[in-house]
């Protein structure tokens, strides 16, 4: 940490459904001097929220508008299928997306995952969150999918979820404005990627205390010619008969 940074908070964003904790620890025990603030923001919005500078790094939920960020793909998420849980999926282990067919599906206008083609029948509604759309799958009106970790954040005793193998995934990242790459969004690039304290990308790491043994002999490898000793011959002496 340089003197620059000091007194300095870095804000980091996050949409739902990411829990940051894990990294956020290792800043508090690395970075003492910097707190850390966290802002929790719909996926809908954390790009703007970059892009005004009100957080330095974020966790977003590709696809994102990429256009003057960096981006640094972390994990991808199964994708599940939420429903009543006397309904018939929630018999099995895992759904297909032909499975879904007769089924009304929701389409909450926050959804991040990519399709090509949606999933079973349009839902009377498109609800303005995930939310919403859980409130109104608890109503027996729909299904909804989602990534998983959405529908362990909005669960409820009334309803499941099974695993949906073939429908496409959501991909977390970590997001940052490119012209705003301070040291310090480079240190928490450092913390997500696993890097040590050492290994900090753009940091020169300070040297270890030297053992006493360890600085004589640099200090005797510095005082000498630089070529390797050579022992002295002995002198040969008479041998007796």
């Amino acid at each position: 940490m340089t003197d620059g940074e000091t007194g300095r908070v870095f804000r980091l964003a996050y949409v739902p459904g990411v829990t940051p904790a894990k990294w956020v620890n290792v800043w508090t025990e690395r970075m003492p001097g910097v707190p850390i603030t966290l802002v929790a923001v719909p996926a809908a919005e954390v790009v703007g929220l970059l892009r005004d500078g009100g957080a330095d790094a974020a966790f977003v939920r590709l696809p994102v508008d990429r256009d003057g960020l960096s981006v640094i793909p972390l994990y991808v998420e199964t994708t599940v299928v939420v429903v009543p849980k006397d309904h018939a999926v929630a018999a099995a282990d895992e759904a297909a997306v032909a499975d879904l067919t007769d089924d009304e599906v929701f389409h909450p206008l926050d959804d991040t995952i990519e399709w090509t083609a949606r999933p079973g029948l349009p839902a009377f509604t498109r609800p303005a969150t995930t939310a919403d759309a859980v409130k109104l799958v608890a109503a027996g009106t729909g299904l909804l999918l989602v990534p998983q970790s959405l529908a362990r954040l909005h669960h409820r005793r009334d309803l499941t979820y099974r695993p949906v193998p073939d429908a496409p995934q959501s991909q977390v990242a970590l997001a940052w404005p490119t012209d705003a790459t301070t040291d310090l969004v480079e240190d928490f690039i450092g913390i997500v990627r696993g890097r040590t304290v050492n290994s900090s990308r753009g940091r020169t790491p300070a040297s270890p205390a030297e053992k006493p043994k360890q600085r004589q002999a640099r200090k005797a490898a510095q005082n000498g010619s630089g070529r390797r000793a050579v022992p002295a011959r002995k002198k040969k002496g008479y041998r007796p008969r």
